[in-house]
């Protein structure tokens, strides 16, 4: 009986241990479920909103000097949850007419980012200028804290053919919940005042978004770069 008793003990330890071990994963789970809640925006959606993905807005709107050259038909969608900012990047390749056959993988590629497949936690506005500035060769300029007029001013420009944007806004604002996300902007019309959002997530596709709104899901901190999100204005 007394050679049993320490190994009675030794079980009886790797027993609270392991109780110990599952309460503490138990907490931490429930801190991770408070902490990655998304947050809910009391704003409407802008999914509801009639000009939305209107088909006679939209028709107008790819016909507009920039949008024609992105395409319906030839814009690609992100393959993996995080690679939005690689993905809006080939994108703009394509559009400019440097490499037809740019990816995601290919932009990414030589760059060192996004080495193990995934962009985590995704990639700042400053990060994503880097790559594409690699990638193009063209002046690659991050814009930052603009007022709602300077804004607005650059949507009007981004039906100039001279000239690329990237948006990185918080879905959040616009849709009432939703991360960090970048894609590219395809045009602006400016007698209703919209703008055309290349959107490189396939569950949402292109959409029409109202200057205002889409500033404020531009003007929002991103927990990555300590700094406000904006816009790329790439100039080949």
């Amino acid at each position: 009986m007394s050679e049993g008793a320490p190994g009675r003990s030794r079980r009886r330890i790797f027993a609270r241990v392991l109780l110990a071990l599952a309460l503490l994963l138990v907490a931490l789970v429930a801190v991770a479920r408070v902490a990655l809640a998304p947050e809910v925006y009391d704003v409407a959606s802008i999914a509801d909103a009639p000009a939305y993905q209107d088909p006679a807005l939209l028709e107008r709107a790819w016909s507009l000097p920039v949008a024609a050259t992105y395409g319906p038909e030839r814009l690609q969608y992100q393959a993996r949850i995080s690679y939005c900012g690689p993905t809006s990047v080939a994108n703009v390749i394509t559009s400019l007419g440097i490499d037809a056959d740019a990816s995601a993988d290919s932009v990414l590629d030589g760059t060192g980012y996004c080495w193990s497949g995934q962009c985590i936690p995704g990639l700042t506005l400053d990060e994503l200028a880097e790559i594409a500035r690699a990638k193009t060769g063209a002046e690659v300029t991050p814009l930052r804290d603009l007022s709602l007029d300077a804004f607005r001013e650059h949507m009007r420009r981004s039906n100039d053919p001279g000239r690329r944007y990237i948006v990185n806004f918080l879905r959040g604002p616009l849709f009432r919940e939703g991360g960090g996300h970048h894609s590219p902007i395809g045009g602006y019309l400016e007698d209703e005042d919209l703008v055309l959002v290349l959107d490189v997530n396939a569950r949402f596709e292109p959409w029409l978004v109202p200057t205002e709104r889409l500033f404020a899901a531009v003007d929002t901190l991103d927990g990555g770069s300590g700094q406000r999100r904006g816009l790329l204005l790439i100039v080949p």
